[in-house]
């Protein structure tokens, strides 16, 4: 197997993808919550540069390239939103963590 740089950005897009989805449900505070989720749009962002890829010598696509530019701008805005919306929790009441849903006694 040869491993060419798009075969290499879209492993490593999985990976990262795949990193983010376990840390988005394992942990329970939200700020590792909201670093779970630029993880995973980090990963989407590597595979379409991959898919922008077309040869050594070929200029890339250019269309995948504005799509990772908008993600990214995209993926800001909702990280912002999400620590707004964290800090608000926090100010409501005073923790940083969810509930797991069970019922405490």
């Amino acid at each position: 197997m040869i491993f060419t740089p798009a075969l290499l950005y879209i492993l490593t897009g999985i990976g990262l993808f795949i990193l983010g989805l376990y840390a988005l449900f394992v942990h329970s505070h939200l700020l590792r919550k909201i670093l779970a989720l630029n993880i995973m749009a980090s990963g989407v962002f590597l595979v379409y540069v991959a898919a922008a890829y077309r040869s050594p010598e070929a200029i890339s696509d250019p269309v995948p390239q504005a799509m990772v530019l908008t993600g990214i701008v995209v993926a800001s805005a909702s990280m912002l939103l999400g620590l707004a919306l964290a800090a608000r929790v926090k100010a409501k009441t005073g923790r940083t963590e969810l509930d797991d849903g069970s019922p405490s006694e």
